[in-house]
């Protein structure tokens, strides 16, 4: 279905400089098999899906190889020839449905455009319903007239699956399409993905930079590395006795293949250093509509330890952390920080408690920023409380601490990889020594081996500083590499509690038991 034959891709880097970003890379993809492309970010594995499907940007070309599809070399068409390929005969799914769907336009107008484009003689309302109901939404009238803002992350994933499948394509090409989902929602669209191999006989490409997502889904899996692919196989031989280093790091930092912590876990009888009782917030919606954001919600942190918050989107995990960290009022309940009443306290009042309580937030790109240097955003607390002391001393202890050299010191956040930035915004929230950290989804943003370094780090900071965590995430995977405690989360309410350890082996709820089973990497 799809031949890439030495394929290597350039960009411009300069006026007459161009930098290689794929390397002679040869793929292929069969009638019906699935098959996965994994790397981390700068891998080089969305340039080559771009190139495979004639999407370079302008300063991209292409320097050798060939692309085929059913036998018939693509390679150089210009735009117009690649457009019948396009939908007629692969279907593309990019990666995030908030920014690749039109938000003026309704779901079924933008399904109606792909079927017109690639089915001139068919009937384009049930066309697009059709596709719709194929891609796994099954109350498409509803859907057909809603916008993309009125459904749910994995609904909207779909829609794009839908406007992949209205050209009938023999391949779909899919470029992380889950990796800005909850796991739950991840396993049903990639179940799906699934289901249309069997069901239609379509040949299946997924980029991905999740090793364990792969390895749960495919026929055979590649592995890409600057522009290289280091190793291929079939998922047995490649999970069992991978050859390359780059693949062994990989799997090593598969959360859903640990079953073990980081650390040890912490004495049960640990005092508590943060105490919420019985919190609500109601959110107020258009047309009087309310939305019931926490209720009566409950939890305990225990000083030095780990508690987790798990539960996908929408269960009020952030709302919570929001509370705890004083950035949100709650409507009632209580707060507790080393035993001070936080809920209603004045801003002066509560900027004190910010000394012993501080946060760290889920995307490393939009949390600094961009004007200022590594130096001035770690000191940046520092000024703020006006702490005496020679604060260049401090910078520098603080970049240490979380494992930077001091050349990273006049570096600005766009010179810096995403674990990097994450290790500053880090140092930042250690600049005033708080005995508590709220840590809202801090390592979903990043590759999983730059997510097994963040975690290693907080571990050690934690063995280190005696720091107290609370740790926000919808991956309960990695929820068992860190976590003491966990508390998971449904639809504002929360639903189970208690150590990791009994949480995991004797799951009181139905729900908890879905999350577990959603960790990739596990079966």
């Amino acid at each position: 279905m799809l031949a890439i034959s030495g394929l290597a891709i350039d960009y411009r880097t300069g006026r007459r400089r161009w930098n290689p970003a794929v390397r002679g890379v040869s793929l292929r993809v069969e009638p019906g098999e699935f098959v996965s492309l994994v790397g981390e970010s700068g891998s080089g594995k969305t340039t080559l899906v771009q190139g495979a499907l004639g999407l370079l940007p302008a300063a991209a070309r292409i320097r050798g190889g060939s692309i085929a599809y059913s036998g018939v070399d693509v390679t150089g068409w210009n735009d117009k020839r690649m457009a019948l390929v396009r939908g007629n005969y692969v279907g593309f799914i990019p990666q995030d449905p908030n920014t690749s769907l039109n938000p003026v336009k309704r779901i079924g107008v933008q399904v109606i455009e792909a079927v017109r484009l690639n089915r001139p003689k068919a009937d384009y309302r049930e066309a697009a319903l059709e596709s719709l109901r194929t891609a796994g939404l099954h109350d498409a009238e509803r859907v057909f007239h809603q916008y993309p803002h009125e459904l749910s992350g994995g609904m909207k994933q779909r829609a794009l699956i839908a406007i992949a499948l209205a050209g009938r394509p023999k391949i779909i090409v899919a470029d992380e399409p889950t990796s800005a989902l909850d796991v739950t929602v991840q396993k049903r669209i990639l179940d799906h993905l699934v289901g249309l191999r069997a069901e239609l006989g379509i040949g299946i490409l997924l980029v991905t930079h999740d090793l364990g997502v792969a390895l749960d889904r495919s026929d055979r899996i590649l592995v890409m590395q600057r522009g290289e692919i280091v190793e291929e196989g079939p998922v047995a031989r490649l999970s069992a006795v991978p050859t390359a280093e780059y693949t062994k790091r990989l799997l090593d930092a598969a959360p859903g293949r640990h079953t073990g912590r980081l650390a040890p876990p912490t004495a049960g009888d640990t005092p508590s250093v943060l105490t919420a009782r019985a919190l609500t917030k109601t959110y107020q919606l258009r047309g009087r509509q309310e939305l019931r954001a926490l209720d009566a919600a409950d939890l305990v942190l225990r000083r030095g330890t780990t508690h987790a918050i798990v539960g996908e989107s929408g269960a009020g995990k952030s709302t919570l952390a929001g509370i705890l960290a004083g950035f949100t009022t709650a409507d009632g309940g209580s707060v507790q920080v080393g035993g001070r009443e936080v809920i209603g306290l004045r801003r002066k009042e509560l900027r004190e408690v910010r000394r012993d309580l501080q946060f760290v937030f889920q995307n490393p790109y939009t949390s600094l920023d961009p004007r200022f240097t590594v130096a001035r955003l770690i000191a940046e607390p520092l000024h703020a409380f006006r702490v005496a002391g020679d604060r260049k001393d401090r910078v520098r202890e603080l970049l240490a601490a979380v494992s930077l050299d001091e050349e990273f010191l006049h570096r600005l956040p766009f010179q810096l990889s995403g674990g990097q930035r994450q290790r500053v915004a880090i140092a930042r929230a250690l600049a005033l020594n708080p005995e508590i950290l709220v840590l809202d989804e801090a390592v979903s943003a990043l590759d999983v081996s730059v997510q097994a370094q963040i975690l290693r780090l907080l571990v050690d900071l934690q063995a280190r500083l005696g720091l107290s965590y609370v740790f926000v995430t919808h991956d309960l995977g990695v929820v068992r590499l860190i976590a003491d405690d966990v508390t998971v989360m449904k639809d504002g309410a929360v639903i189970e509690t208690g150590p990791v350890e009994r949480v995991f082996h004797s799951p009181g709820h139905d729900y908890t038991r879905q999350l577990l089973d959603s960790i990739p990497g596990v079966r």
